[in-house]
């Protein structure tokens, strides 16, 4: 990679170890990036079983009647803890192990049932959410996909029925950049423990856990060539094991207050080595894979939140009148209400064929959940906003409880990935192969200032006798230099009635993939740094993956025989969808070349600089910042609940208790 800078070239670096080695089928969205429509990944609209289905409805049935009649939401918000007896309820439910295979104690749902679950949970209390999430897609599902049979028979049945598990990959000072662990372990010199030591920060239920999942990097020898390596290793751990601290129980939050996210400290802890979890050095692979199903359950529940806020919000724009009409008749209202029920139709379309792609165990499908994690935590909560201002004041009064799902739904554009690191992996994972060849023929056929005049000329002629390197140049050359694309896709699988809608994403698919080469072209190396394009780019692909899963499911709906009020009211959000992202994608295509990046640059810059210029000592600086660390203003603590480690503050009922792990009874 010339002219790369050595920080940009390791931080890349860094990146493709933590990502691994490429699948050798492509994905949809990598297709999508080639201009390829892979019509069989789409096409029917993925669907569970009968019996899988029936299965997960009586669930839900048990399940609502206990957060509609029983669930103490709003105290839990309130009070910020969730009760004992809810805990306890939600493991008899068997929803604590709905994904856990029936041999191991659990219901041995799909992942569509699971996030079904979820989405109904979002829709009535954020916290849980994301405690049932945390438990089951990070916590303990490491177990599940990688575990030993003796692993899985020893804790499955546990954290189905009796403990809270915890995920423990972020540090005070690692949070996107997750392969930069600091945390370590080291193996015995018996060779019978891993000995484990360092800090982990927002590990939720971590102070009520019985079973954690950590990283730590180490060096290990690398089975088969015998060599020293750096990697990251996953292990399992519980918190009676000596060394283990909970320093911090929890901090007050914003929103889902129920939640508590531990601060965890790990000195010289034996861990036995069968608590290994997967191999040496690949406990990155562990937690990536681990986060394809949170980013879809994180999904689910702001989905459940998103529809709730809406309905809430039309039936208060139905309801509410002002100059002796219904809010619902101003067409800025029915702006919102539109834009609101093209977003959630969207959003669910995309999560369901996620879940779908995850059930029948597609392979390359990475790309895919972080869009759907991107595209849901941002349009779920831009529902959600414009279910606030409909219901104006009254929505931020705390007793009509929106208020609530506006504070809880806020931080899941932050969490597992944020969306603008997101946006950046989907533009440089979603067009790698593309950006590979187009690197290859460039370094192939393209002069380089660098070498002499004889060095070009023989490389260049050298290469261009090789037959199968030209017939790719030759198209990609016609591309770039010629503005000649390649043909757009032929989509063969949708309903007649759809046809139109087939079309235009055709379209924007054969203009996504020459966009992408050419804004390539234009960057060259600095397109490394241009996020602001990686982000037109990424999102264009999010518009894209999302209208794709909107159009199958709406040939589902069609083939299936659907009408009625529901139907209508999908049909036509499917047609507003469209006319928004559509619109959306025609203008990002726009901004690469016409944009106000230069300026926004400028302007940053000269804020930073004005910046610098004021007292650290005003301000919160990071705990961990490389330049400034205690610099900064102490964060006031006389009137902010604290939540301090070595007990269990609430004890679950609001009483102090000593337990290092809460066991439910059930």
């Amino acid at each position: 990679m010339k002219h790369v800078s050595a920080k940009d070239r390791k931080m890349i670096q860094d990146i493709e170890s933590m990502i691994g080695p490429d699948p050798r089928e492509l994905g949809f969205v990598k297709n999508l990036f080639a201009g390829r429509f892979r019509e069989d990944l789409i096409f029917p609209y993925p669907r569970e079983s009968r019996g899988e289905r029936e299965k997960c409805d009586r669930l839900l049935i048990e399940l609502e009647a206990y957060l509609k009649n029983e669930h103490p939401a709003i105290l839990i918000d309130q009070e910020e803890y969730v009760p004992d007896w809810c805990f306890e309820r939600l493991f008899a439910l068997g929803v604590m192990g709905m994904t856990v295979p029936e041999v191991y104690g659990g219901l041995g749902l799909g992942v569509t049932s699971y996030n079904r679950v979820l989405e109904l949970i979002g829709s009535y209390c954020g916290s849980t959410a994301v405690i049932v999430s945390a438990h089951q897609s990070i916590g303990c599902k490491a177990i599940m996909l990688f575990g030993t049979e003796e692993q899985k028979t020893r804790w499955l049945p546990l954290v189905s029925r009796t403990f809270l598990s915890a995920f423990c990959l972020s540090e005070p000072d690692v949070g996107s950049d997750a392969a930069g662990q600091r945390t370590r372990c080291e193996l015995s010199a018996d060779g019978e423990y891993y000995i484990l030591s360092g800090e982990k920060k927002w590990s939720t239920s971590g102070a009520l856990a019985g079973v954690f999942t950590v990283m730590a990097q180490q060096e290990y020898v690398e089975p088969a060539t015998g060599k020293k390596r750096e990697g990251v290793t996953a292990l399992i751990c519980t918190p009676d094991m000596a060394g283990i601290d909970i320093i911090q129980n929890n901090r007050s939050k914003t929103g889902i207050r129920g939640t508590w996210q531990a601060r965890i400290r790990f000195q010289d802890v034996r861990v036995p080595r069968e608590n290994l979890l997967h191999l040496e050095g690949k406990g990155l692979n562990v937690a990536l894979t681990c986060l394809n199903f949170g980013r879809c359950t994180l999904s689910a529940g702001v989905i459940g939140a998103a529809r709730r806020a809406m309905n809430q919000s039309v039936k208060w724009a139905q309801t509410r009148y002002q100059f002796e009409r219904p809010l619902a008749e101003f067409e800025l209202v029915q702006q919102k209400i539109a834009r609101m029920s093209a977003l959630t139709y969207t959003m669910e379309s995309l999560l369901y064929m996620m879940t779908g792609m995850l059930d029948r165990q597609d392979r390359d499908i990475m790309v895919e959940t972080a869009i759907t994690k991107v595209f849901s935590s941002h349009m779920g909560w831009e529902v959600i906003d414009d279910a606030m201002q409909i219901m104006g004041g009254e929505g931020y009064m705390t007793e009509n409880e929106l208020d609530r799902i506006w504070r809880d739904n806020r931080i899941h554009r932050i969490v597992e990935g944020s969306n603008e690191v997101m946006q950046s992996f989907i533009f440089a994972y979603g067009g790698k192969q593309i950006a590979e060849q187009m690197m290859g023929i460039q370094q192939a056929l393209a002069w380089d200032k660098e070498d002499s005049v004889m060095e070009n000329v023989a490389r260049i002629l050298g290469n261009s006798m090789k037959g199968y390197l030209m017939r790719k140049a030759i198209p990609l050359g016609a591309e770039l230099f010629l503005g000649i694309r390649s043909a757009r896709p032929a989509l063969r699988s949708v309903h007649p009635l759809l046809a139109a809608y087939a079309d235009r994403l055709a379209t924007m698919t054969q203009r996504h993939a020459y966009y992408f080469k050419m804004a390539s072209k234009w960057n060259r190396e600095e397109i490394v740094k241009r996020q602001a394009v990686q982000a037109r780019l990424a999102d264009n692909a999010i518009y894209l993956f999302a209208l794709s899963a909107a159009l199958s499911r709406m040939d589902s709906q069609i083939r299936g025989g659907d009408y009625g009020l529901g139907y209508e009211r999908d049909k036509a959000a499917l047609a507003h969808a469209f006319d928004l992202f559509e619109q959306t994608f025609y203008r990002n295509i726009g901004e690469l070349r016409h944009n106000t990046d230069v300026s926004m640059r400028k302007a940053s810059d000269a804020a930073r600089r004005y910046n610098d210029s004021l007292p650290n000592s005003d301000f919160y600086i990071p705990e961990s910042s490389p330049t400034a660390a205690g610099t900064g203003k102490t964060p006031p603590v006389e009137h902010v609940k604290q939540f301090p480690g070595g007990t269990d503050a609430t004890g679950g009922d609001g009483a102090l208790g000593e337990a290092p792990a809460k066991e439910f009874k059930v």
